[in-house]
C-alpha cells in the first residue's frame, strides 16, 4: 500500500513532514496559545460542531443563501468529470481486505483534498475565516491539550488535522505497509475519525472558498471528488449521520444540502 505524503505550500511530496509553520505571518499571542495546546496526532478526534452563540440572521435572506451557496445552483451542481455510479469506483474488489481497500482510498483521498485546499491557501485566512465554518450557525471546534473545545481559524484547524492524518498514515501501527503485519482491531474506528475530518474540510471548502474553484473552472473535479468520498463513506460505514445535519432544522448546510441536491440528480443514490 502507498502511503502519501501531504502537499503545502512550501513542503515537497517526497520529503517528511515537518511540524506546522508559524514562519508566513506573525501571531497574535492568543493564537501562539492555541497553536502550542495542539493535542499530539491521534487525541484530537472527538471534535464536535458548536452551534453559534445566537441564531439572529442565521439563515440570512433568500437571495444572500443564494448569491452564497454557488455549489447548489444550476449549471455548477451538475459539474461533474464522472458520469454514472460511483458505487461502481467504490466497490471492494475481489480477494482484496476490506481494511486494506479502506486504507488505500483513505490516503488517496486525503491526497486529493489536500491539493485541493492548496489551490485556496492564500485565501484561507485567519483574517478572511476567522473560525473553521461549514455554513450559517456551525462552526467546527478543536479539542485542546486540556481536552477543551476551542474555536480556531480555519487555516490553523485544517493544518491541524492534516498534520494528524498525516501522522497516522505514517504510522505502521495504524497504515501497515509491510509484509506480515496486520491492522489492528481498532482500525475501522480511526479509519472513522480520519473521514470525519476530511469532511470537514471538505464542508468548509464548499462554504468559504467554492467561488475560487468556479474562477478555475475547477468546480467539476471537486465536485467529482466530494461525490465519490461521500459514495465511499457511504459504502464502508464511514459517515456518520449527525455531521450530515445542520445544528437545527431548516437550517443550510453544506453536506446535507448537497447530498440533497445530487440524489436529486441521480449523481448519488438516495
Amino acid at each position: 500500500m502507498g502511503i502519501g505524503s501531504r502537499v503545502n505550500a512550501g513542503r515537497s511530496p517526497s520529503r517528511p513532514a515537518a511540524p506546522p509553520s508559524n514562519t508566513q505571518q506573525p501571531q497574535h499571542p492568543q493564537q501562539q496559545q492555541q497553536q502550542m495546546s495542539q493535542p499530539p496526532p491521534g487525541s484530537g478526534y472527538s471534535n464536535a460542531p458548536l452551534p453559534r452563540g445566537s441564531s439572529n440572521g442565521a439563515q440570512g435572506t433568500k437571495g444572500q443563501q443564494q448569491t452564497e451557496r454557488l455549489y447548489l445552483c444550476l449549471p455548477f451542481v451538475k459539474a461533474a468529470l464522472v458520469k454514472g455510479n460511483f458505487k461502481t469506483i467504490v466497490a471492494l474488489p475481489k480477494y482484496v481486505d476490506v481494511n486494506e481497500w479502506v486504507a488505500v482510498n483513505l490516503v488517496d483521498l486525503f491526497n486529493n483534498l489536500n491539493l485541493f485546499y492548496s489551490v485556496v491557501t492564500e485565501f484561507c485566512t485567519v483574517e478572511n475565516n476567522p473560525t473553521m465554518s461549514a455554513g450559517p450557525g456551525m462552526d467546527y471546534t478543536w479539542i485542546d491539550a486540556s481536552r477543551k473545545r476551542v474555536k480556531l481559524p480555519a487555516p490553523q484547524y485544517i493544518d491541524y488535522v492534516l498534520t494528524w492524518v498525516e501522522g497516522l498514515i505514517k504510522d505502521e501501527a495504524v497504515f501497515p505497509t509491510k509484509a506480515g503485519r496486520e491492522f489492528s482491531p481498532n482500525f475501522p474506528s480511526v479509519a472513522r475519525h480520519i473521514y470525519t475530518q476530511l469532511l470537514r474540510i471538505f464542508a468548509h471548502l464548499y462554504h468559504a472558498h467554492y467561488d475560487v474553484y468556479l474562477h478555475l473552472s475547477m468546480e467539476g473535479h471537486l465536485n467529482s471528488l466530494f461525490a465519490h468520498f461521500l459514495t465511499f463513506g457511504r459504502e464502508f460505514d464511514l459517515l456518520e449521520p449527525k455531521e450530515c445535519r445542520a445544528p437545527k432544522e431548516g437550517w443550510p448546510f453544506v453536506i446535507g444540502d448537497l447530498m440533497d441536491a445530487w440524489r436529486g440528480l441521480g449523481i448519488l443514490e438516495a
